[in-house]
């Protein structure tokens, strides 16, 4: 049972005029001291036996503005998240990290969702919980540094070697392309909850490795590891970074041993890369057989299915909307005026990051490592999602949200010099100012609350501490209270209540450890009828003692522990007919 909520302080939010000038500044530095042809110099330390490298003042001066960069754009986005509000998705994921932080680092007894996220979010969130304790505003505040890295990432990757007006203009436009995510649908995909998009941090630091360190054997070992380790967080993985590595690692090698008929020795560094990035499945697989040996979590197996032909053309309506949805440019629905003249503007960044991307593939075998993978990984990740059963709804798009970094970063690294000869900066300067208006009516949301706000009290005022709930209704509130009051999620079968079999820990619905007399209904999601009813908790439990309606939720009491008849929850087989599609994502396995 979760500890009671430990005190913290409240981040601040600052304005957005604050901001707007941290991104313009990257790398300036170091372009006007050697503009001004300044040669100062750190004095050297002189010890004897020791020799300290000298530090020029244009590197201390760039590192200085990526810090103040880092910081104001998580002070910004942290604001950004909070206007999403946190869900079950999110909570899941915070109480199990503040399990692991309380003695149960492998997870045991926890089933969790298709996606493990154990070496990567799960991490994040028990350091923030180290700090801040047990509440919703862990997940707003992961979000934001999650999205804030993969920014800056996205800027040192569109930077490369560059310097000088360069790698101003690469950095601000890789970094400008991801500045505002739309407001509503756009903010829930890039920032609800731990995702995909967080999947996508030790590839690109995968990718930044291979293109800054030195062509050696130990790098690419050192890549192959990142990407177990993020295979084991995610699945997504496969097709964002370790398909684009071996892929690109084997075009390079047949044009250098074909084409050119050079020797091996020429692709060495590829064949290393290659053979220490292809294991990482099993490497993956192997971790979580393991863990799951030793009694720690399972992970619900996921068989990748393929779209039928019919379904191919809805797959690429919804990947079409989609991408718009990423890039911040879905102006459908919006009513035409200036906000949807703001989604509109978006078209560039989006267009931008269709160039590149079409311009490294066309030149494929002449283009530096680092290109070929963010290329590689846009059209792989792109194929895959359009090709499966994936793409059946705009929620889905969580799946491709790889997308949008792997394709600021290659707009920034691809296009800026042809833009600075095109004369085509002060256009782009614009279209920015357009970019941080959207950013600033993203910062002037008031915070959302979290999902079932107000239950979690009204629960906890009448004593009503354990019980039983819908996944959506069950975890938030958990969480919302600090573990003050706890819901565990139940679904109906047939006329048997029985445990929920997704992001849920087995002693929870122990008899002997824990004592629920409640459950809290509320109507099924549209395209899910195994929420409980009225009806099946009084065939299930008997007559309550009494019954509350509190706005929309249904609070049913009894005199007696309902977990001695509830009992072990498992999928339903799988049907040939699903039905429509919901309209939120819901937690249920494929083939449910």
């Amino acid at each position: 049972i979760p500890a009671p909520r430990r005190p913290g302080m409240r981040l601040p939010v600052i304005p957005i005029g604050v901001t707007a000038a941290a991104i313009l500044v990257i790398s300036a530095p170091r372009l006007l001291l050697r503009r001004a042809s300044l040669s100062l110099r750190v004095p050297r330390l002189r010890v004897r036996g020791l020799r300290v490298p000298r530090l020029r003042l244009a590197t201390v001066g760039a590192a200085i503005t990526w810090a103040v960069a880092a910081v104001t754009l998580f002070v910004i986005y942290l604001h950004v998240a909070r206007t999403s509000a946190v869900t079950s998705d999110g909570a899941s994921n915070a109480l199990q990290a503040w399990d692991m932080l309380h003695g149960n680092p492998l997870l045991r007894g926890w089933q969790l969702s298709d996606v493990s996220f154990y070496p990567t979010e799960l991490v994040q969130y028990l350091l923030i919980e180290r700090l801040r304790g047990l509440t919703a505003d862990v997940v707003p505040i992961a979000s934001a540094m999650t999205y804030t890295l993969l920014a800056l990432l996205a800027a040192l990757l569109a930077k490369g070697r560059a310097t000088g007006r360069d790698a101003i203009v690469r950095c601000v436009l890789a970094a400008g392309i991801m500045a505002a995510p739309q407001l509503g649908d756009g903010i829930y995909v890039l920032m609800g909850s731990p995702d995909h998009i967080g999947s996508t941090v030790p590839v690109m630091v995968t990718f930044l490795l291979l293109d800054r360190a030195p062509r050696r054997w130990y790098t690419a070992v050192a890549a192959g590891l990142l990407l177990s380790v993020g295979l084991v967080a995610d699945g997504i993985v496969l097709y964002t970074g370790i398909m684009p590595v071996v892929a690109i690692c084997a075009v390079r090698i047949y044009r250098s041993r074909i084409q050119l008929k050079k020797r091996w020795r020429a692709s060495s560094f590829e064949l290393v890369l290659a053979a220490a990035t292809a294991p990482a499945i099993w490497l993956a697989r192997t971790a979580l057989t393991m863990i799951a040996s030793h009694g720690g979590f399972r992970v619900w197996p996921v068989s990748p299915l393929l779209a039928a032909p019919s379904d191919l053309g809805r797959s690429l309506a919804v990947t079409g909307r989609g991408l718009l949805l990423l890039f911040g440019a879905n102006f459908f629905g919006h009513p035409a005026g200036f906000v949807a003249a703001l989604a509109i503007a978006h078209l560039t960044g989006l267009g931008l990051a269709a160039w590149a991307t079409c311009a490294t593939i066309r030149r494929l075998s002449r283009s530096d490592l680092a290109a070929a993978l963010l290329a590689a990984g846009i059209v792989l990740t792109l194929t895959a999602y359009l090709l499966s059963t994936r793409a059946d709804d705009l929620a889905s798009t969580r799946d491709i949200t790889a997308v949008l970094p792997f394709g600021a970063a290659l707009a920034g690294r691809a296009l800026a010099g042809r833009l600075i000869r095109a004369r085509l900066v002060p256009a782009l300067a614009v279209v920015l100012i357009g970019y941080l208006i959207s950013l600033g009516r993203l910062v002037t949301q008031p915070p959302a609350q979290p999902e079932s706000a107000g239950l979690g009290s009204w629960l906890a005022a009448r004593h009503l501490t354990y019980g039983l709930a819908g996944y959506w209704n069950a975890n938030i509130t958990t969480l919302d209270t600090g573990g003050r009051v706890n819901l565990r999620s139940v679904l109906a079968n047939g006329t048997q209540i029985t445990s929920d079999y997704w992001e849920v820990k087995s002693d929870w619905f122990d008899p002997a450890v824990s004592y629920a007399n409640f459950i809290v209904l509320v109507p099924s999601p549209p395209g899910f009828k195994r929420y409980p009813t009225v009806a099946s908790v009084r065939r299930s439990f008997g007559p309550p003692l009494r019954i509350y309606y509190v706005n929309s939720y249904t609070i049913v009491v009894w005199n007696k522990n309902l977990l001695d008849d509830v009992i072990r929850g498992r999928p339903l087989p799988p049907r040939t007919n699903s039905g429509t599609p919901p309209a939120t994502p819901l937690p249920v396995p494929p083939g449910e």
